[in-house]
């Protein structure tokens, strides 16, 4: 406890002093304001005059302004307390003024100048302006070189320092509160929604240019008919990086444990007709260097034209528990990943284009952690125990082959081949209320994806598209645990009886739709398409039981059935534009569903039914003036069920969970509404954004489950009336004054649902959740920058005589130093408070990187040293409508690689 509690001292002391250091750093700063009228030796007015102000000594460029019609300018910046300025008025014609300033002269001051012609005979002179942004339309151009500052390694890292777009933990990016559609390299797009894969490999420094693309259409025939909202970003090469092979080779290791190595190659060639890129990336540092790999394997762009079978997926009956915290993946992650991917762009013309892509992943995970889960229901309480360990070894192999054929200007056609493969063995030893059980499951998932789709744009801006897809996937799943918790529900067993489960979900999709896009001259557009998809499900499991003298399958326990679901459909939308500036979205969508259920279990004779259903949507948006938007949509929705809410016997879930489906069709109705205001654009330095949402399921599935303190029987029913409401706010704003973005957040959400629980009534239970929090991000160009903020989380659940609620913060604060052109300093840390715990309730973090550039651009050295406090376990509380959990994780010890990073 003594440990700790110096522990704390120290990191709140440090604290302390960084933000001493912090503030007392701000107050070295004075904010200066100069503004006046440029005029000639006649006192007229000089439009268009240039002023600009520059560091004395380094001739850096501070601010600039563009003298107004009437020669007015302004201009505001901050000054040091022994730093001198020139400001310098110029205009072509005239000769250049200059004006030195240092913080005694008057800080808020009026500077009218005259200028005096230059009658000196000149040649031709062309003078380039370049802007560090540029705006041509849908794009918005950033010249990564005045955004960033030579610490960014990957291409996250860059992306970060770009005004308007974010990078969370997990490397999801968003340009505003919108997520990307994709990243492309040289206007090139290899991994769409897997493009965490590429951002998290691609090295920085070749990075010169990041274009935001606006209303960007995935089918360039549809560029300027399709209503897109979408988002993409491209990356564009220095001409140095290009049309020849580059790259870099970092290597990273702990030499005072020799436990830790990180080491990442990349090797790239952009040229003129052909694209490749290579890389690999190994480390047990807790290091994801793939994004989600279901963004890979599952690239969506559901909803859009030619998108049919993009929300199609599988399912699997058992999941180990592998519950993680709500924390930073790299510090509980016990990793050991091997990663290549080889990539290809072909050009055999410039009709022709083809893409692969290749992909293997190797990894074993490791997860720690001690649970206390306390139940408390319907007059029933108990408390369980769990120690538990879960390894998992996993091979991931995905191949990708993209054909795309121009046939002439405005017809194309593609073919899309995609086949992937994943194969893990995960192995759980865990102490359950001090019983030893040792759980086994093999999974493996087979997936072949084919779809053929063909383009044409008409006159007039029309275009048709026909699409064609089909898609098989295989999962069987083996599943064993050494000791039998159902002993008291079956029959001569006994406790330390073997269980075992051999299941699987197969499934095979096929699906054909033609959907024609009619924009009209008035900028109307009208939507059709129709289609017809067919999916049949197989689900299997076998459960037995095996004792010392039998093997027992119990009856009610095996599952063996045949789903099919034919869909033949017919969709329609209509744009209205009022104006410019008001516009309304109305849809349409008819089907036709026949289900088919043939239970093999049973012998039930196979059951069929035939439904007609129309689900209606309405959108308005209306943009008051440029910097006010607001959007309202609603939607009437009914769902087809799934396979695995069907299943009419149990399937093991889990080493002691049962579960089954409700056994019957059903059909579940919902509305919904949202409505969203916006308040000036994401690139502009104040932007606000306000979005709330309601929905209410008229029929939702939910659960009744038989709790038991060794065991769960959880069943499928529905009940009528579920609702939902959340809303947020955000606000972004440049703070001029001390060049600092600041970020507040707020969002809350209510769910109101009921369920069953050991034969009680329904239960009406009611789960609130707020957040709140706030970010400063410094933008100085000295050799100083932070990141510092926090975040407020409270969580509230209500149920039939149980009430539980909790209060946790996480806040964090980083500091950047560049001490010269060739040394800087990354200091991070992090403070996470959990208002339920009694007591190791608060924890610090701090991690530190080092780097030194021995050749620029070209060789540099670094040292990374992790959780520096050394905390060995994490610990957290959680809530739901039946107890409370209180969960100790196992964290990675502390560890500093030294690190060599070759560019070539």
């Amino acid at each position: 406890m003594t440990k700790d509690k110096s522990k704390k001292e120290l990191m709140s002391n440090w604290l302390l002093r960084l933000f001493f250091g912090f503030f007392c750093m701000c107050s070295c700063y004075s904010q200066v304001t100069i503004s006046g009228v440029v005029t000639n030796e006649l006192d007229n007015p000089l439009s268009l005059a240039n002023v600009i102000v520059n560091e004395l000594e380094t001739d850096k460029i501070i601010t600039y302004a563009i003298a107004d019609q009437n020669g007015s300018y302004k201009v505001s910046f901050n000054i040091l307390e022994e730093a001198q300025y020139t400001i310098t008025f110029s205009s072509i014609g005239f000769k250049p003024f200059k004006q030195t300033i240092t913080k005694n002269d008057d800080l808020s001051s009026v500077l009218n100048v005259q200028l005096i012609e230059d009658n000196e005979i000149l040649e031709e002179v062309i003078v380039y302006a370049e802007r560090p942004i540029e705006v041509s339309k849908d794009t918005i151009t950033f010249k990564t070189k005045n955004f960033t500052d030579g610490t960014e390694t990957v291409a996250e890292d860059l992306l970060r320092k770009i005004p308007g777009i974010s990078v969370s933990d997990d490397g999801t990016i968003k340009v505003g509160n919108q997520e990307v559609e994709k990243v492309m390299i040289e206007n090139d797009d290899f991994f769409e929604k897997g493009y965490k894969t590429l951002t998290k490999n691609l090295p920085a420094a070749p990075i010169e240019k990041v274009e935001v693309l606006k209303r960007y259409s995935n089918n360039k025939l549809l560029k300027g008919i399709e209503e897109s909202d979408k988002i993409a970003l491209n990356l564009t090469l220095s001409d140095e990086a290009k049309r020849q092979w580059f790259g870099n080779i970092n290597l990273g290791y702990d030499i005072a444990t020799q436990e830790r190595y990180d080491a990442r190659v990349n090797l790239l060639n952009f040229g003129k007709k052909n694209k490749y890129y290579f890389f690999t990336n190994l480390n047990n540092v807790g290091y994801d260097a793939t994004g989600d790999i279901s963004n890979l394997i599952r690239s969506s762009s559901y909803g859009e034209p030619g998108s049919i079978g993009d929300n199609q997926q599988n399912n699997q009956l058992i999941q180990l528990s592998d519950r993680v915290p709500y924390f930073k993946e790299s510090r509980f992650k016990f990793n050991n990943a091997e990663l290549l991917s080889l990539n290809a762009i072909f050009n055999p013309s410039e009709r022709f284009k083809i893409k692969t892509i290749g992909f293997a992943n190797w990894d074993e995970l490791a997860y720690f952690r001690n649970s206390t889960d306390t139940f408390v229901a319907n007059g029933t309480n108990f408390t369980n125990s769990e120690n538990y360990s879960l390894k998992s070894d996993f091979i991931t192999l995905f191949a990708k082959l993209d054909i795309n054929y121009d046939l002439s200007k405005t017809a194309s056609i593609q073919v899309l081949s995609k086949y992937s493969n994943t194969q893990a063995h995960k192995r759980s030893d865990l102490l359950f209320n001090n019983t030893p059980t040792l759980q086994n499951l093999d999974d493996t998932n087979n997936r072949f994806d084919q779809k053929i789709a063909y383009s044409k744009k008409f006159k007039n801006n029309k275009a048709l598209l026909i699409t064609g897809r089909y898609i098989k996937e295989e999962a069987p799943q083996g599943f064993t645990v050494n000791q039998n918790n159902f002993f008291s529900l079956f029959d001569q067993t006994e406790p330390q009886d073997d269980i075992e489960q051999q299941s699987s979900i197969n499934y095979e999709y096929l699906g054909a739709e033609a959907h024609w896009l009619d924009r009209k001259e008035n900028g109307h557009l009208f939507e059709i398409k129709t289609g017809n998809t067919l999916r049949t499900d197989h689900l299997k499991n076998t459960f037995s039981i095996t004792t010392s003298n039998d093997i027992i399958t119990p009856v009610g326990f095996q599952n063996e059935l045949n789903y099919t679901v034919n869909d033949t459909y017919l969709w329609a939308k209509y744009f209205y534009k009022f104006s410019k500036k008001w516009s309304i979205t109305a849809t349409i969508n008819n089907h036709l569903i026949t289900n088919s259920h043939d239970n093999k279990t049973t012998d039930s004779n196979p059951n069929k039914e035939t439904i007609f259903f129309i689900n209606p949507s309405l959108a308005t948006s209306l943009e008051i003036n440029d910097k006010n938007k607001i959007t309202l949509s609603s939607a009437l929705t009914r769902r087809n069920s799934d396979v695995t809410e069907i299943y009419t016997d149990y399937a093991l879930t889990g080493y002691r969970n049962f579960s089954r489906g409700t056994g019957a069709f059903n059909q579940l109705n919902a509305f919904s509404s949202s409505l969203s205001y916006e308040l000036g654009n994401w690139s502009d330095r104040f932007f606000a954004t306000a979005f709330v949402t309601y929905a209410k399921s008229f029929d939702f599935l939910t659960s009744n489950r038989t709790i038991t303190q060794d065991f769960t029987l959880s069943e499928n029913i529905i009940l009528k009336d579920q609702e939902i409401i959340s809303a947020n706010v955000s606000l972004d704003n440049y703070l001029k004054f001390i060049k600092s973005n600041l970020k507040a957040k707020a969002s809350y959400s209510s769910l109101n649902f009921q369920n069953v629980v050991n034969d009680s009534p329904a239960r009406k239970i009611t789960s609130n959740n707020y957040s709140y929090g706030l970010e400063l991000r410094s933008g100085f160009s000295g050799i100083f920058n932070y990141h510092i903020g926090t975040t407020w989380r409270t969580n509230s659940i209500t149920s039939t005589g149980f009430k539980n609620d909790f209060t946790n913060n996480e806040s964090f604060l980083d500091l950047s130093f560049i001490l010269n052109k060739k040394l800087n300093i990354q200091v991070q840390t992090e403070r996470y408070f959990f208002g339920n715990l009694a007591s190791d309730n608060t924890y610090y973090f701090a991690d530190l990187t080092a780097t030194y550039d021995i050749i620029k651009n070209k060789v540099s050295l670094s040292l990374s040293a992790n959780n520096l406090f050394n905390t060995e376990v994490f610990k957290e509380f959680t809530i739901n409508d039946i107890g409370s959990s209180t969960t100790e994780y196992r964290l990675l010890p502390r560890y500093a690689l030294l690190k060599l990073s070759y560019r070539f």
